[in-house]
């Protein structure tokens, strides 16, 4: 994704040859058009796309800006398509004399909850990325501030209170997927990295031991955790496909001894292992 904070470029065509631009354009951050923008064209997986969003469209002239770069884009190839979720009618009216695929993510489904709830939508802009509700953005910043203090194995301090405690070999995604849960949802996640320390044993380190009902395991592919250590230490013992099949194979028969549920990482994204963790441990938000 091309950086949006970086103005667009006079004359740029954000188009490669043999891919199809897809915008994304909004008048907030833009995650929610390229959330579900991309969510829609995943189903596409034989056509190739450049993707491009563009947040904080909130006046006449941005909008006009964006009309004439997608139809710049136009004139390089195919027409591109332009998701967007800009609530002000007159800034969607603009954008829709792109010479594009223009689907606008919320209009149909605002005037449907309108009608269904008897009152008029705001367009108020930056609403779904806001603060919003205070209590529950405090909640996501108090659980982003308990996944540094353990991550890794960091602190032993309040892991009493925490929600889960991710445990896997060490570049098995464990800091990703505990960051995404508590700046997500706001549940409080610690992890622990398994080391040789650890083995040999029957059951989980000390450290998590007495919380394992609210332990989740992480493991992977032996190839694949090779070449992720590749890019971290080359050519050591740490990266060797042989300790790394030794790690995942003993991780696996730790989890499986002690009834502590897991997932393999190698294919999935970090959104999908949040959702699965989430239903496997009916973890709510």
């Amino acid at each position: 994704m091309i950086d949006p904070r970086v103005p667009i470029a006079t004359g740029a065509v954000p188009t490669v040859s043999g891919r199809r631009a897809a915008y994304f354009v909004s008048d907030s951050t833009g995650i929610t058009a390229e959330t579900l923008g991309s969510a829609l064209l995943v189903n596409f997986p034989a056509i190739s796309f450049e993707h491009r969003t563009i947040p904080f469209v909130d006046t006449e002239a941005g909008a006009r800006d964006v009309v004439s770069e997608i139809d710049r884009a136009a004139d390089a190839g195919l027409a591109p398509v332009v998701f967007t979720t800009v609530k002000q009618a007159q800034l969607r009216a603009i954008l829709a004399e792109a010479r594009a695929v223009t689907i606008d993510l919320l209009a149909g489904h605002l005037t449907e909850l309108e009608e269904a709830l008897g009152a008029d939508a705001s367009e108020q802009m930056g609403q779904y990325h806001g603060v919003g509700d205070m209590q529950r953005y405090q909640a996501r910043m108090r659980a982003v501030e308990y996944a540094i203090e353990h991550d890794d194995g960091q602190s032993m301090r309040a892991l009493d209170i925490a929600d889960i405690i991710i445990v896997a070999p060490s570049r098995c995604g464990k800091t990703p997927t505990t960051m995404y849960l508590a700046l997500q949802y706001g549940l409080l996640v610690a992890n622990y990295p398994l080391t040789d320390d650890d083995f040999p044993t029957d059951s989980l380190p000390k450290m998590v031991a007495p919380y394992a009902e609210r332990c989740f395991g992480l493991t992977t592919t032996p190839l694949r955790l090779s070449q992720v250590r590749h890019e971290r230490r080359p050519s050591s013992r740490y990266s060797s496909l042989e300790q790394c099949t030794l790690e995942l194979r003993r991780a696996e028969d730790l989890y499986r001894r002690n009834r502590v549920p897991f997932l393999n990482s190698s294919t999935k994204s970090v959104e999908e292992m949040s959702a699965v963790i989430m239903q496997t441990m009916k973890l709510r938000a």
